[in-house]
């Protein structure tokens, strides 16, 4: 066999309950000039075994077996070992539709593509089977050939786009555009949200994307590994969020068109991370995400072009006080009560804490609020701020 049309990467770890239904959608492709990459991440149940069984059979199966170090590691391995003209990926817990590949192939190379990207399912095996079709693309734009970084012309259709479900295993990217561009996932440890700086990455740079409605993956939903007890899992997504930021600075071009647009996707990023977090965990990402944003205002990259006004509104307020911040989101919380928030507020750590960054939070409190909302609405709201502290210290003074 030639060069394959498409290699498809199929990352592994410890998943033989699943495996064969996932292997058996690859292998029978309705196109058939593929080659399958299987990236075994040291996995200790049968899934080596079950791996050797498709090698055995079928010789456009392939198996990268290594010590366990995580998604970003396997899914270089894979990339670096493909040969196809397009890489796709299938998670080992997943399937794809027997003309997934023909079809993505088909009009990819029809048109030239560096990516084309697909609708998939979310896929559900119990309590019964059911799929739901998610569509990425109104049937209007389904057609269009365009560059993420640049053909959108206004700040909020830029978020929109970029803002889709990373969701890099319904698509298929050009090796040769992957290659060139030195492309690669963020190597930290796990299965850690990697998919998240990658599909930035590939979305900056590419310039001929393609979106359609069609959909051919089933994104498993009831083997999710839940991470939200983790300890090590907490700030995982900030580290991808810090590879996108090394990529915006080794690249000036992509860094003034795309960095506000970064630190938007981000503030949704961080509070679906915060919304899926147990509650013991909940005020420590708050207080590094007030941290980071607080440090991105300094640096001139929030603007609230890119942001909803009530967004806006959300993020300065996580900057200028980030324990009032998490009272309001954490009592919204379900079974989450404000026992918890009151325990953290008379601690003392939270005490000394606000003591110490008292007059620092304030001072650029009003700068940001003098640049958003001029300076008349600034010293208004500054008086009204000063009577209230005013009033309290007077009924306290009366008890």
């Amino acid at each position: 066999m030639g060069r394959p049309k498409v290699s498809i990467v199929v990352p592994i770890y410890n998943v033989e309950k699943y495996l064969r239904q996932c292997l058996d959608s690859i292998v029978n492709q309705t196109l058939k000039d593929i080659e399958i990459i299987c990236v075994d991440d040291g996995s200790t149940d049968s899934s080596p075994a079950i791996i050797q069984e498709y090698v055995e059979k079928d010789d456009r199966v392939k198996v990268v077996t290594k010590p366990n170090s995580g998604y970003g590691n396997s899914m270089n391995r894979g990339f670096d070992m493909a040969e196809g003209e397009y890489i796709g990926i299938v998670e080992s817990d997943d399937y794809a539709e027997s003309n997934m590949f023909e079809v993505l192939y088909r009009i990819a190379s029809k048109n030239r593509l560096d990516i084309i990207k697909s609708g998939y399912y979310f896929y559900y095996s119990i309590p019964k089977e059911r799929n739901e079709k998610v569509e990425i693309v109104s049937k209007a734009r389904e057609n269009v050939i365009f560059c993420p970084a640049t053909d959108f012309k206004a700040p909020m259709e830029m978020v929109e786009f970029f803002n889709l479900k990373p969701t890099i295993w319904s698509a298929i990217y050009r090796r040769e555009f992957i290659r060139e561009n030195n492309i690669r996932f963020n190597e930290t440890p796990g299965a850690s949200f990697q998919d998240a700086s990658f599909n930035f990455k590939v979305m900056a740079l590419a310039k001929r994307v393609q979106l359609i409605r069609d959909a051919f993956l089933h994104y498993r939903q009831d083997n999710e590994n839940s991470s939200v007890n983790s300890a090590g899992k907490v700030f995982c997504v900030c580290d991808e969020y810090a590879e996108m930021q090394r990529f915006l600075d080794t690249n000036p071009v992509n860094r003034g068109r795309l960095e506000c647009v970064c630190k938007r996707i981000k503030y949704d990023s961080y509070m679906w991370n915060f919304e899926r977090l147990a509650p013991k965990y909940k005020y420590i990402f708050i207080e590094r995400a007030a941290m980071e944003f607080e440090e991105d205002f300094e640096k001139g990259t929030m603007n609230p072009k890119y942001f909803e006004d009530y967004k806006w509104k959300d993020v300065k307020q996580l900057v200028e006080d980030p324990a009032v911040y998490y009272t309001r989101k954490a009592l919204n919380q379900p079974g989450y009560t404000s026992k918890a928030v009151r325990a953290i507020k008379n601690s003392y750590s939270y005490k000394i804490g606000r003591l110490i960054t008292f007059f620092p939070r304030k001072f650029l409190g009003g700068i940001q609020s003098v640049k958003d909302d001029g300076i008349v609405y600034t010293f208004k709201l500054g008086c009204k701020k000063i009577a209230r502290g005013l009033s309290w210290l007077k009924d306290q003074k009366s008890r």
